[in-house]
Order: structure tokens, then sequence, then C-alpha cells
């Protein structure tokens, strides 16, 4: 478990750009581990770092993460994202070790609603461009192999950023909380205001950015 860890459940829906763009601007300034749990205004999607564009419908919004994966609609999901800085244990696991952890606590957070999920089998493998057609390892499944909650990570010098989204989706605070207390010993909930000039600018050089979007992996 981390022995700190700051919960900051973002009050506004944002459009993709804006929501990734909080999330890169958190990586880069965390001292502290840091648990977001946020919504999305509008029908947006958000595609993989490696992902294609062509798996993208023409008539919907999208944005490209940072982090790994296929596509995922955020229509009817429920999405955190999860930085730890470098040197903390988390931050310096090897990515399936660490996909384990996480979604590990994650279960026993959704265990407090009722909710049975299963880390999926070793394995597992997926070459769907969405993320939730079928599981891959470490994902979460229900009783029917059903994939239930799948993530996407990225390390770099500011440590490691890890994007989740659960396909049960709430907008009760309670599952924000169960799982940071999962996570860590020390849970301490924050109010924060991202820097409306850094969140513009990390926007419109990536995130709003069709070069960046549209790029050919």
């Amino acid at each position: 478990m981390l022995e700190e860890l700051q919960l900051w459940i973002d009050p506004f829906s944002r459009e993709g750009p804006e929501a990734m763009a909080v999330d890169e601007w958190l990586w880069q300034q965390a001292l502290v581990p840091i648990l977001r749990v946020y919504q999305w205004s509008g029908d947006w999607m958000s595609l993989g770092y490696f992902g294609s564009v062509q798996s993208i419908p023409e008539d919907r919004a999208f944005v490209r993460r940072p982090t790994g994966g296929g596509v995922v609609d955020h229509r009817h999901d429920w999405t955190y994202t999860l930085i730890i800085p470098r040197g903390i244990d988390l931050a310096e696991m090897p990515g399936n070790q660490s996909y384990r952890v996480i979604h590990q606590a994650l279960a026993s957070a959704l265990a407090e609603e009722n909710t049975d999920v299963m880390l999926a089998p070793i394995d597992a493998d997926s070459s769907d461009a969405f993320c939730f057609q079928r599981p891959v390892v470490h994902d979460l499944v229900d009783a029917c192999g059903i994939k239930i909650s799948g993530a996407g990570q990225r390390r770099g010098r500011h440590g490691l950023l890890h994007q989740g989204s659960c396909a049960l989706p709430t907008t009760n605070p309670a599952r924000a909380h169960a799982l940071a207390g999962e996570l860590s010993r020390h849970v301490s909930a924050i109010e924060l205001a991202p820097d409306a000039h850094a969140i513009e600018m990390i926007c419109r050089e990536k995130y709003s950015n069709e070069i960046w979007n549209r790029k050919k992996m």
C-alpha cells in the first residue's frame, strides 16, 4: 500500500482534450500520489497512444491519450487517473505488476458495492481495438468473463501515469473513497484548481491538436 494518497474528485465534467491535459498537468506537478476521479462532458471516446484513428467512428469526437490501450467510449463509464511520482515503489514496479496491484485494489473497492470481479487470467489476450470487446491480462472481469475495467499506463521522468476506465458508471463518491482507501494507508481529500494557462497550452500543443490526435504510429 501507499503511505499517503491525495484524492481529488474533480467537480467539473470536461471535454476530452481538457480531461487529458489536466491529467498531464497533474503528472508534471505531483509531489505525492494523487487519485483523480472525473467525468466527461459530451460523447467522447479516447484512443490509446499507439492506436489507429481508423478504429474511431467518423461521427464521434475523440482524443488520443498519453497512455496505452485501445479505444474507450466514455459515454457510460467511470474514469479515474492515478499519478505516482518517481521513487515510490508502485511507480518503479514492472507494468504488469503495477496493473495487478491497482486492479486488485479496484476489485476490493467494487466488492464494497456487492460487485464481484476478478483479474483476467494470465493467458487473456486481445487484438481488438476497442478496449471493452475482450479483456487482456490483469483487466477486471465479471463471473462471465465480461470485461469490467481496464487501464493504460505511461512511465516517464515524472513517474507513473495510470488512466483507468470502469464500465460501471456512478456519481457516488463512495467508490472513489473506497479505491483510495484500498490503495493507501493515509488518504487526504483535496480540492485543486489546475493552472488554466498551463492547461490551455497543453491542449494546444497536444490534445486539441489534430497532428497529435491523428498521427500514425
